[in-house]
Formats: C-alpha cells, structure tokens, sequence
C-alpha cells in the first residue's frame, strides 16, 4: 500500500497496474497493485471495502477484469462493475443508451453550419464530471449510465452530432490539465461520498433516504429524517440524505429508503428500480410502488381476495350512468395515481359527476368510482414486513370530506389525528390490515381503513406512509424509527 495511508480513508482502495504507475507527485491515497489485490494481500479480503479500479487493461479476463469480479464476489463497491466493463465491451450493447442520448447530444453541441471543418472530437469524462459546462448534463447521464472513474467519448458530426464511441479511459493516457482535473475530481469524490471522521465509529452499511426538499407534503418532516439517521447510526448504519439528483451516485450505497411521494412515471420509481436490479434493499420496493400507486390495480387486487372495499367500478369515457345506477349518491371519483387525498372528487349529483369526470379523464383513460363511505375518521395500520407497526386515527378536515383539504383558500388543511398502542386498534382493524398489505409485499406500508356498522373496509394500501415526527411516533418514540432501521439492518446482512 503506498506510504501506509490506510488512515486517510478508511475502507477505501484505488487499484492500479503497477504501483509505479501512480506518480509521486500524486496525492498520497491508498494505493494497491491489482496482482496484490487479487491474491488479497494489503487488505485486499477486508469486508465492505470500496474500491475504485484504475487499471489500464479492462478487457475480458484481463487482471483488471478479474479485480473488478472478485470485488464484487468479496462484497466490495466497486467501479467500474464487471457489468459496466461487459457493456462497454460492444457497442450493440452500449448503442441504445446513446440513442436515447441523441436529443441531448444536440441540443449540447448546436447544429454546426456545413462549411465547419471540424467533424469530430473527443473529451474525457472524470467521474461523470468535465470541464465543458455545455456539456455538463450530459456528462451526467453517461456517468448514470456508465459508472466509469475515466470515461473516453468520442462525437461525430454526420449531418447531425452523435456519440460514435465509448471507451473507459486510462491515467496514463491523460493530458497534463486532464490529470489534474482528474485529480481534483477524484479528492472531491472520496471526501463527500466515503470519508469518515477518524472520532466516528465506523458503520458497516451505507443507507441513501431519498427526500425532495421542495415537496409541500412530504412523507416525513425534517425532524424525522434526522430521527431516522440517528437511529440507523444505532444499527451500524450511516444513512444519508440524497436528492433526485444523486442518481448517479446511488450505487455508492448498500441501501435505499424513499421519503419522497412516490409515482410510476417518476424519478422515484427510476430510484427504486435501480436499487433493486442491483441487489440493494430498497423500501419502497418498485413491485410495492407498482401495487400500491395505481388504484384501479389496487381495487382489483383486494376484490380478487375477497377483502372488504367501498362498493367500486372502474370507469372508462362514456360510462357514467353505469356510476350512477350502480353506486348512487353521493360516490367518489379518483384518478388512479392520485396521492395524499389529491386527484379525488365527491359528486352529489350528475352534474358534479360530469364535471369531476372531465377533469380526471384528461389524465388518464380509466377513473375509480367508489361509493362514498362516510365516518369520523380514517384508521391507518402502519405494516412492516408484515407486522403492526403503528396505529392512528386520522379526522376529516373540519367542514371536508377528506383528512386533507387542498382547496381550503389557497392553503392545505388538515384534520386532527390520534395515535394510539397498535393493541388498543380494534382485532379486525388489525386483521385486514395485515391481510390488505400481505398482497402488496414484505415493505413498509400505511393501510387505510374505515370501520362501519357493517364491517372494516380498506380504502387503499400506501407504499409511502407518513411517518412524521411527533405524529405516527407518539406512541413508540424513537423506537419506531430504530425498528424500521432494525429491518433494513436485518436484510442487509442477509444480502
């Protein structure tokens, strides 16, 4: 290992070649030669390493090939993957993903007048980082794409500009202000994403909680995404607030923990299914975000097994008056991807329907209709990996229909709300609840139910469930944050 500086970053190894092939004039990091690496010698078999591999020959059954295989079968995070290097190998595997690039290329680089001699050139990028700020989100779709330390791109010009080749990139080959650029880049990197304070005791899993910070209703507040990393630290986990801008850097993690509204059609659903085609745990699961979104699917599923719903059809254009003769007044419509009480009417009469109907139908070719079940409040069974974790009562919003009101002047309105011990919900309350969220999966789930004269009915299965500080944790404080982080300790180590 170069001048023993194991102590800088913790964890951390850069493979090269030959050990003299990382300069003295470069910083002094820990640096491993492959052949060392491979026998496992310089801890090269210490568990939870990361590891960057800047080896020359990447090729097939190359050293640095086989350092990036055996990387991945000792546990360690490495880039490039064996599956990156094997889809840069050939272009008819890497091509589709530059003809999704082809908008982006030219809306970067122009239409360039015919009489311009210039028809192609190439740039480096340095962990999906350049210096080109034209060409900047581009260099971060590649890096999405293709998590490569040195990535060689090379465009050319036919008419129209397009990415002609790809090509992981080497140091050696590497202009002088292209070294120090890499350089630069290379230190940033490791001391956001994998430094850690010497005083820290040291986790052994890395946990991403993807939040918007922009989101009016988020699933949980401030306070509860802290009270989630305090209780993960507790678990040997060091969790970390990350940004629907931090794709490209979601492999960097063992785990994945949505706190963002999730959606089909949306940078969440692209988290989870990454996450998960990867081998990460990830609450919520992209199967449960499938399940659990689309309320038409939903309804489906609970009719299919025989558990108690609201009187529902599902309506297309034109079928009204099936509505009405079959529900009657007053009935709920809701689109299928609505959440947190939004994309939801209650009609009293035809006209209402119409005109709720109409508006829904802009957004989707299929509506929900539902009979309207009038109660006090709404119960929600929190559900982790099929157990009760939580029990509220949730109150209409005063002089609303809804527990939330989002046309209260302007402003959203909500109705009070009451925790209480899961043992004090209702026996059936709880039964249906574990039954409703036993289709969906092994996730963390707020099934919500409205109790009647005439039995429990489930209204919808959410994959997101609030989890606000003071609110859902009234009752189980800061154990409710430590159970959850409990179970995503509890997969990790069955990973």
């Amino acid at each position: 290992m170069n001048h023993g500086v194991a102590a800088y970053m913790p964890g951390y190894l850069l493979l090269v070649d030959d050990i003299k092939h990382w300069k003295k004039s470069y910083p002094d990091y820990p640096v491993v030669a492959v052949k060392d690496y491979l026998t496992g010698e310089n801890g090269g078999k210490r568990p939870h390493l990361h590891v960057i591999n800047l080896c020359r020959d990447l090729s097939y059954q190359s050293l640095g090939y086989y350092a990036s295989l055996l990387a991945e079968a000792r546990g360690h995070r490495v880039i490039p993957s064996v599956s990156t290097l094997q889809d840069l190998a050939r272009k008819t595997l890497y091509g589709p993903v530059l003809d999704d690039l082809d908008a982006l290329v030219n809306k970067a680089l122009g239409q360039k007048a015919p009489d311009v001699d210039i028809s192609r050139f190439e740039i480096v990028l340095h962990f999906g980082k350049c210096d080109s700020e034209t060409l900047r989100p581009l260099a971060r779709k590649l890096y999405e794409a293709f998590r490569v330390p040195l990535l060689r791109v090379e465009f050319r010009r036919n008419g129209r500009w397009r990415i002609s080749k790809l090509k992981a990139g080497s140091l050696d080959k590497l202009s002088y202000p292209q070294e120090q650029f890499f350089l630069q880049v290379l230190d940033k990197q490791l001391r956001q994403r994998w430094k850690t304070p010497a005083s820290a005791k040291q986790a052994r899993y890395d946990l991403a909680i993807l939040y918007n910070p922009d989101e009016k209703l988020p699933p949980s507040d401030q306070k509860a995404l802290q009270a989630f990393i305090r209780a993960a630290a507790e678990q040997g986990i060091e969790a970390e607030l990350i940004t629907p801008k931090d794709y490209g850097h979601l492999l960097e993690y063992d785990a994945l923990f949505i706190r963002e509204t999730t959606a089909l059609n949306h940078h969440t659903y692209k988290f989870a299914r990454k996450a998960a085609s990867e081998g990460m745990v990830v609450i919520d699961d992209p199967d449960s975000i499938r399940r659990c979104v689309n309320k038409i699917f939903l309804s489906e599923l609970l009719t299919t097994h025989k558990i108690p719903t609201p009187a529902s059809l599902i309506l297309a254009k034109g079928e009204l008056e099936r509505a009405e003769q079959q529900l009657g007044y007053p009935l709920v419509l809701k689109i299928p991807d609505g959440s947190f009480s939004r994309g939801m009417y209650k009609a009293a009469t035809r006209a209402e329907m119409a005109t709720a109907a109409a508006e829904l139908f802009k957004h989707s070719e299929l509506i929900l209709a539902q009979a309207y079940t009038y109660t006090e409040f709404d119960w929600r069974i929190g559900v982790l990996n099929g157990e009760a974790l939580y029990a509220c009562r949730y109150f209409m919003s005063r002089g609303h229909w809804q527990i939330i009101d989002h046309n209260a002047g302007g402003k959203i309105k909500e109705g009070k709300w009451e925790t209480l011990p899961v043992a004090d919900a209702p026996v059936e309350v709880l039964a249906t609840a574990l039954k409703a969220a036993s289709l969906i999966g092994d996730g963390l789930y707020g099934v919500d139910l409205k109790q009647t004269d005439k039995g429990v009915l489930v209204i919808e299965v959410n994959d997101n469930p609030s989890l606000e500080y003071g609110v859902e944790d009234k009752v189980l404080g800061k154990q409710l944050y430590q159970r959850i982080m409990g179970e995503f300790r509890r997969r990790l180590e069955q990973t």
